[in-house]
């Protein structure tokens, strides 16, 4: 079968020749053209100089006098007008080409989010259309300016690398797209939160997937995506449209962070949720930010192990010297006892003993992750 292919000229006339030749075909000036059409010569005059547009009243008053049908006269200034549009944003295109060295192309490329492109004004082409935006100036307005208050609530100005950000955060709204969840229910929300717990202790290898149906059902949407260059965060909280949407990343790839992340942003989602809110690490310090960050790191340190739980733990290893299996056996009886994961324990244990050569080893017991092996695209 042969394949079709549709030519797009790169060149198109303005209606107003065609008319001008016309009317040198009838011999009638432009003159008794403007008193046949009842229109003024002014306006005619621009038509036939490119400088005006034909309006669907006009073509109906041109079909009268020249009997040519006015969707001839129509399609006619339709094209014209697509090309000068066309042409407008080649330009635009053009301004845009410094803009896109700025991005991660390549890593989106292999992610699958934007195809592949050699020259610049391509490329720039694909990530105008990853963005939804025309020009470069409108990603600014966007990201930067909060020109669209409704749409982003924050500028990512005093962020590391703004460019690469604001990518991660554009395939967070992809990806939440794609997910079917059920109206927000703060109390259901709550209610899942043991069994998200079990999950994390029964190391399924569907966990992730596991994630997104227990918090789809309470009306929160879950996505992962691989850490892009230059961006530091691990999770963000944010609302689009009426759903809440937490965007975990596998920055450190490590179980522990992860799963202790995630409860990190639902803590935000259940004490600080509204509308208005995004939380992002990498946001310079605002009011009340250092407040609701540590109420949500609260909310992940006592729901995975509270601080009694850790101090009995900590007593119990230090109570006597204790063999390198010694301190994993004690670590995984009290995980299993006090219903959380090997790694929580491991995790806090290197956090506030890290001085401490003795729980060194403690590193190579820590369960691996990474989105690439565990999502199969």
């Amino acid at each position: 079968m042969s394949k079709k292919y549709i030519l797009q000229p790169d060149y198109a006339v303005h209606p107003g020749e065609t008319l001008r030749e016309k009317l040198k075909e009838l011999n009638m000036n432009p003159k008794e053209f403007a008193i046949r059409t009842g229109k003024p010569l002014k306006t005619i005059s621009n038509v036939l100089n490119g400088k005006s547009s034909i309006t669907p009243e006009m073509a109906v008053k041109f079909e009268k006098v020249l009997g040519i049908p006015a969707n001839f006269w129509m399609k006619k200034q339709a094209n014209y007008n697509e090309y000068v549009a066309r042409d407008n944003q080649k330009k635009e295109v053009e301004k845009s080409k410094d803009w896109v060295k700025k991005f991660p192309y390549s890593k989106l490329v292999c992610l699958g989010y934007i195809e592949p492109a050699k020259k610049l004004e391509e490329k720039a082409e694909k990530l105008l259309s990853f963005f939804n935006v025309s020009n470069y100036e409108a990603w600014e307005n966007i990201y930067l300016n909060q020109k669209v208050p409704l749409f982003f609530r924050i500028s990512l100005k005093h962020t590391k690398d703004p460019y690469a950000l604001s990518a991660l955060l554009r395939i967070g709204e992809k990806e939440a797209s794609k997910i079917e969840a059920k109206t927000y229910d703060k109390k259901k929300l709550k209610d899942i939160l043991p069994g998200l717990k079990s999950v994390m202790c029964s190391e399924s290898n569907d966990f992730l997937i596991k994630i997104q149906e227990y918090c789809a059902s309470a009306g929160v949407k879950v996505v992962y995506t691989p850490n892009l260059p230059k961006t530091v965060i691990n999770g963000v909280v944010r609302w689009i449209n009426d759903n809440p949407v937490v965007q975990m990343t596998d920055r450190f790839k490590r179980y522990d962070i992860f799963w202790f992340s995630l409860f990190h942003e639902l803590g935000h989602v259940l004490l600080h949720g509204n509308k208005k809110n995004i939380f992002l690490e990498e946001i310079e310090k605002v009011k009340d930010n250092d407040k609701f960050e540590n109420e949500a790191n609260d909310f992940a340190s006592d729901f995975l192990l509270r601080k009694e739980q850790f101090e009995e733990i900590m007593g119990k290893l230090t109570s006597k010297s204790r063999t390198e299996n010694e301190i994993l056996e004690i670590i995984k009886s009290f995980a299993n006892n006090f219903g959380t994961h090997k790694d929580i324990i491991i995790g806090r244990i290197l956090y506030f003993n890290k001085g401490l050569y003795r729980y060194g080893f403690l590193q190579k017991e820590l369960n691996r992750m990474d989105f690439n092996q565990l999502l199969k695209h």
